[in-house]
């Protein structure tokens, strides 16, 4: 009877040992993930959306890896003109460069006077135009700001 008692206990003592290797192999784990992602957005130039007509707004900043534009509330980006849909346009940091592309909005998204119809390349000095919305892209390249030696 003894004997099993004490088989009872080891075989508790070693799902205890294994669910506390587990909980802390995650936190590690998260830990890294969490790491991982503030080394990449501080590498990511940071994008400004300066309003090119309507004074009532302020320039737009973001250093996230993506960002929507619409009327929306949800959108990280939101404009409360009425040229504007719901969900209008994503922008995106990926190959090392900002893209701009339109999701399938009613009045459009432009970039420098063309109709995107596909993902295209940002650079600074474009005009984004959202519905009637217009600004200029602003790129603040890290590189450019933090010079070497």
């Amino acid at each position: 009877m003894l004997g099993v008692i004490f088989l009872i206990l080891r075989i508790l003592l070693a799902l205890i040992l294994y669910l506390f290797v587990a909980w802390a192999l995650r936190l590690i784990w998260l830990d890294l993930r969490r790491q991982a992602k503030a080394a990449v957005a501080s590498q990511i130039p940071t994008l400004n959306l300066k309003p090119e007509s309507d004074t009532s707004l302020e320039i737009f900043h973001s250093n996230d890896t993506e960002l929507t534009v619409g009327r929306d509330p949800a959108c990280d980006c939101c404009l409360t003109d009425k040229t504007i849909s719901g969900q209008h346009a994503r922008l995106s940091y990926r190959m090392a460069q900002w893209w701009v592309e339109d999701l399938h909005s009613t009045n459009g998204t432009y970039l420098n006077g063309e109709a995107v119809t596909g993902p295209l390349v940002l650079a600074s000095d474009d005009l984004l135009r959202f519905g009637q919305v217009s600004f200029t892209v602003i790129i603040d390249d890290h590189e450019q700001n933090n010079p070497i030696g």
